[in-house]
């Protein structure tokens, strides 16, 4: 009988939530592209309410939305990476957990570095 500690890489490690978090993180970015290319065609039916779904964007709101979509987009871009390597490469599987946190701390270095930009294109500063 196996211990508990032996599991499988989906079996709530690092595994399992990098698999739930890439399967979010692409639904998200599936949603952002259908309402992207939806609001992009309004212009052709009415420049003026194109014009003003782009104003909505501007807001306090949607820019931290852009916060969420480019953390979604640089995770599920890392955590791919990640997931070749596991398939691909010999040492993927018993290396799994370190490419794991791998990917949260270039994730994290990528975010500080985009974050206070983002910011202060936001507010104005």
């Amino acid at each position: 009988m196996a211990s508990a500690q032996s599991g499988t890489l989906y079996r709530g490690r690092e595994g399992m939530w990098s698999w739930v978090a890439h399967r979010i993180s692409g639904m998200l970015i599936f949603l952002f592209l259908l309402v992207h290319v939806l609001d992009t065609a309004l212009v052709r039916v009415s420049p003026e309410a194109y014009n003003e779904v782009i104003g909505h964007y501007k807001t306090v709101v949607f820019g931290l939305g852009e916060v969420g979509l480019v953390g979604a987009v640089l995770f599920h871009a890392l955590n791919g990476l990640r997931l070749i390597l596991v398939d691909f490469w010999s040492q993927g599987p018993k290396r799994q957990r370190s490419l794991f946190w791998g990917v949260v701390i270039v994730w994290v270095v990528l975010m500080a570095g985009f974050l206070p930009r983002h910011l202060m294109h936001m507010f104005g500063a």
